[in-house]
């Protein structure tokens, strides 16, 4: 029997995206109590979640790990992606939004756009996922739509496009008017299903003047819509629906709804409007791979020859879980299948459709399908799993590089090959995490994107596999950059012991990069020559390059990785018989050392961009605190009777930060922090190092 390529217009693949708190959670799991893939509805505070199944999660009320579900609703499969909102949890983020089709962006009604919600708007963006914006929590105090969405304006620059109108606010708050249908939609206390009805009296002429206001947006940034609205002065409510959608796709707006998922208040039009507006497998490009040098294009076909990426890989009790976005073709149990990375083939176990820890199997996955898969051993995030005679290779999502670390070792000395083997697990789960070995030390070392990410991890290990692990204090990834740079540094490989030889000769300039040149507070590599006469040959200058970059790793302040400058190749000579790329190689790595010595250096440290919650009361206690952690204000505002203070903090300032903000604030004040880059670091912390 064969399967109609159509199929794939109803379904849905998306990721529910927001800053810590801000309602993802229990957005996700009203979404499952609605379409009744769930009989009660979980709560994040009584630890009944489907999707924040782990044990950690449960205990600390967050989302640590994006976590799969499949439900239905209106004849569509939608396939969800609970994410995580804290910063340190962002690679999570971003292996989810690389095989999404479209996102629901959550914000808290009260405090709008907040630093996260910015990140990973700025990740959607990057793989050019559309989005659709749920503004959540309208029952609480100091809850206000229109202040939200002027935040989304202002701070993440779309069209907001706003269909819906409250009925009521804070705690009178019960359900909003459909500015496309002009209907009222409300929910009583108690009662689970919507109501629908007229537009109250008291809302009509507010009502009317919405629909104009988004009756004009549309038609700005649509031509149909546009063409319409001139000869007839408004706009159908079909030809407003499918200009949304269009609008959508493009990114050129942002459909916003609202309601209170905690209330279960506006769920259901928030999946209508997935439906009608988020794309379909079918509606985004045909994805994009490349082998042997060429590019390929599949398309979204379960004819088509088969290729998915791997996104997620999960160990549990029973096995091991590969999830992956299938793009093209079909696979079924017992199919075989390329990793094209590794030219490695596997069979396929078990196809299992996902809800978070619960699983139910299947024969096949089809081409849009987001499914889990068992028996594959050697698959890791990023992987691409093709078709054995259709081999392809694509693009895996970026990982961020660890920016702290902490020396770990078991208790027990008999315990140390279970520790490595535990380790090697949890990166193979998580790409963002590293271990290696301090050769100075001989300790075991690992680092990760914080100091909540690394306590995850470790307290994985202890609870996983029943070890007891000593951490040593956290410490931060430092950087070297050149402020002044040498010319003309000449170096000399010559080395003769028998037979063969070796000979480079190598002029190199040294200067820093400009910060315009290189983004991240003027960090990078560049490297260039502009040697003529052909004095050296195009092949070595590519072996200088490779040796140059080798020098990188360690710099002469303190070992750290050396970034923020431009090498330039001018001059050189080559010996007829003892020249080869290994010698110029080595004269790249050597020399470029050499002029580094000589070269003006400093350190640079990774900072983070602060904001912290507070009463009012409290804030001049926080700025004090802020200030003696090297901490430079940049901002601070006043929001329902609390301030929120915005400051760059250098990370190494920052650990422990979380107890002392509590004890300062009486258990009242909150932060978040996301990495801005690196700076220079003061003499003091130089010396230290």
């Amino acid at each position: 029997m064969r399967t109609n390529p159509n199929a794939l217009t109803t379904v849905r693949n998306l990721g529910i995206l927001a800053h810590v708190d801000a309602g993802k959670t229990t957005v996700t799991e009203r979404i499952l109590y609605a379409t009744g893939t769930t009989h009660r509805r979980g709560e994040v505070h009584d630890g009944t979640t489907v999707t924040d199944f782990d044990p950690q999660e449960r205990d600390r009320g967050i989302t640590i790990f994006a976590a799969a579900v499949s439900c239905a609703w209106d004849g569509h499969r939608i396939n969800l992606i609970d994410t995580p909102g804290h910063v340190d949890f962002a690679d999570e983020v971003e292996r989810s939004l690389r095989v999404l089709d479209g996102a629901v962006a959550v914000f808290d009604a009260v405090a709008g756009v907040e630093p996260q919600s910015e990140s990973v708007w700025r990740q959607a963006d990057r793989y050019g996922v559309p989005r659709i914006a749920f503004v959540n929590k309208l029952d609480r105090a100091g809850a206000d739509l229109d202040t939200a969405v002027e935040s989304i304006r202002d701070r993440l620059h779309p069209a907001p496009l706003v269909v819906q109108l409250p009925i009521g606010s804070e705690d009178a708050f019960t359900g909003v008017v459909d500015l496309l249908s002009m209907r009222a939609l409300t929910w009583a206390d108690g009662d689970e299903t919507v109501q629908e009805g007229p537009v109250p009296e008291a809302l009509r002429e507010e009502a009317l003047r919405r629909r104009r206001l988004l009756e004009e947006a549309v038609a700005e940034r649509h031509p149909a819509a546009l063409e319409e609205f001139c000869d007839q002065e408004t706009l159908s409510a079909p030809t407003l629906a499918s200009a949304l959608r269009d609008l959508t796709h493009s990114g050129d707006g942002v459909v916003v709804l609202c309601g209170s998922a905690y209330r279960n208040r506006g769920v259901e039009p928030l999946l209508d409007a997935v439906v009608a507006y988020l794309p379909s497998p079918l509606d985004v490009p045909a994805v994009r791979g490349t082998y042997g040098g060429t590019e390929q294009e599949r398309a979204a076909d379960p004819y088509a020859p088969f290729a998915a990426l791997v996104f997620k890989v999960h160990a549990t009790a029973t096995g091991r879980l590969t999830y992956l976005r299938v793009y093209s073709g079909t696979i079924g149990k017992g199919d075989t299948v390329m990793d094209a990375g590794t030219r490695r083939t596997e069979r396929i176990g078990r196809i299992l459709r996902v809800r978070a820890d619960r699983h139910a199997q299947l024969d096949r996955a089809l081409a849009g399908d987001i499914v889990a898969v068992v028996g594959l051993k050697s698959a890791r995030a990023g992987s691409t799993l093709c078709a054995p005679d259709a081999p392809l290779v694509l693009e895996p999502p970026t990982v961020a590089d660890p920016v702290v670390s902490v020396a770990v070792e078991a208790r027990r000395s008999a315990e140390t090959d279970r520790l490595a083997t535990a380790l090697a697990r949890l990166v193979e789960e998580d790409p963002s995490l590293v271990v290696r070995t301090d050769p100075e030390t001989g300790q075991t070392v690992l680092s990760g994107m914080g100091e909540l990410h690394l306590e995850v991890a470790v307290e994985k290990v202890r609870r996983d596999h029943g070890l007891e692990v000593t951490v040593g204090r956290p410490t931060v990834s430092y950087r070297e950059t050149v402020t002044r740079g040498v010319s003309g540094l000449v170096y000399r490989h010559v080395k003769q012991d028998g037979g063969a030889g070796q000979f480079a000769h190598v002029v190199l300039d040294v200067e820093p990069l400009e910060p315009s040149e290189s983004p991240e507070s003027g960090t990078g590599f560049e490297f260039r020559s502009t040697v003529v006469g052909g004095r050296v040959p195009q092949e070595y200058v590519r072996a200088v390059e490779a040796g140059c970059r080798d020098a990188l790793a360690e710099g002469p302040l303190g070992g750290h990785p050396v970034t923020g400058l431009r090498v330039t190749l001018t001059d050189g000579a080559t010996h007829v018989k003892d020249s080869s790329d290994t010698a110029f190689r080595t004269a790249g790595r050597f020399g470029l050392r050499q002029a580094l010595r000589a070269s003006a250096m400093t350190l640079l440290e990774p900072v983070v961009e602060v904001t912290v919650t507070v009463p009012e009361d409290a804030v001049g206690t926080v700025l004090g605190d802020l200030a003696a952690r090297r901490g430079r204000v940049s901002g601070s505002v006043t929001r329902a009777g609390a301030a929120v203070v915005t400051a760059t903090v250098p990370l190494a300032e920052l650990f422990g930060y979380a107890t002392r903000l509590r004890s300062r604030t009486q258990g009242r004040g909150t932060f978040t922090a996301r990495p801005t880059g690196y700076t220079p670091a003061p003499t003091s912390v130089t010396s230290a190092r």
